[in-house]
């Protein structure tokens, strides 16, 4: 079954002092775009989180967030010794270079720098970070299991309007394709009309030259290849439909594929009724294609 690329899952946590909440969101992108939002004072949470994101999921803007908070009243904070380094390092070369030219600065306060993102972080017992990192890594699996479930979800519902436009393309085909052999006896006729007339107005015409240039004008407005190709790209969108998975690229391709095939057939239809098909064609196709940037 196909997914879709929009989802949403939540989930709630605690350990000991701790707790949290988690939240797994996606839309749609044209590849995959992960976007984690976690305490960067755990230690190796980060990776492990986005190992398993990249495993799970192949296409899409992921997001997922951690909202984590101590509950115990006596809970204090601790400056972050790397990003005071860094800020330290960075307000000294910014107070040199103004003072090399000449800029006077306003004195800077420790306040500025404890407004700083990440500057302070939750003080926490020796050891203790480790197994808190493991339990929010195990409980990413059941997270993720009901991100994807409401993708697939999606994903049906997107596969039933997907059939149901594969449909009308192939009945429009169909319809092309009869219209094109009703053609063909009007064609013929003006060819010899054409014909005819160029002859009785062009002394010293060849008429086999002539009739090969006419026959090359009804060889170029022949649509049998691009119908042929319509149906084979239908058949391919129905199989891909069907296999599901990933698919969402290789669907993107066929609909570029459809839009191309359409377009010739409109330039070569020389058939008010055969044109009218052909822009059906291309307005089913464009509420396909909409419908395709969704799966992944």
């Amino acid at each position: 079954m196909i997914r879709s690329m929009t989802g949403f899952a939540s989930a709630k946590g605690e350990r000991g002092i701790y707790s949290w909440g988690w939240e797994l969101r996606s839309v749609n992108a044209k590849g995959l775009d992960l976007r984690l939002r976690v305490p960067d004072w755990l230690e190796g949470l980060e990776t492990a989180l986005r190992a398993d994101l990249a495993k799970a999921v192949t296409r899409g803007n992921v997001t997922l967030s951690l909202r984590l908070t101590r509950s115990d009243a006596s809970s204090s904070a601790a400056l972050n010794p790397h990003v005071l380094s860094a800020a330290l390092e960075a307000l000294s070369q910014i107070e040199a270079e103004a003072m090399a030219r000449g800029v006077s600065l306003a004195p800077s306060k420790a306040s500025d720098l404890l407004g700083l993102r990440g500057m302070m972080e939750p003080a926490a017992e020796e050891g203790d970070n480790a197994a808190l990192v493991k339990q929010l890594c195990a409980e990413l699996g059941p997270l993720i299991a009901a991100f994807l479930e409401m993708r697939q979800a999606e994903g049906r519902a997107l596969a039933q309007v997907l059939r149901g436009q594969l449909e009308q393309l192939s009945t429009l085909v169909t319809t092309a394709s009869d219209l094109a052999e009703a053609r063909k006896a009007a064609m013929a006729e003006t060819l010899r009309a054409n014909l005819a007339r160029v002859l009785d107005n062009a002394e010293g015409a060849d008429p086999e030259r002539v009739a090969q240039e006419l026959a090359m004008i009804a060889v170029k407005s022949d649509v049998t290849e691009e119908l042929d190709r319509l149906r084979a790209h239908v058949g391919a969108a129905r199989d891909l439909v069907g296999a599901g998975g990933a698919v969402g690229r290789k669907l993107d391709f066929l609909m570029q594929e459809f839009n191309r095939e359409a377009n010739t057939l409109c330039s070569k239809s020389q058939n008010v009724d055969l044109t009218k098909v052909g822009l059906d064609l291309k307005a089913v196709i464009d509420q396909m294609r909409e419908q395709v940037q969704n799966v992944e």
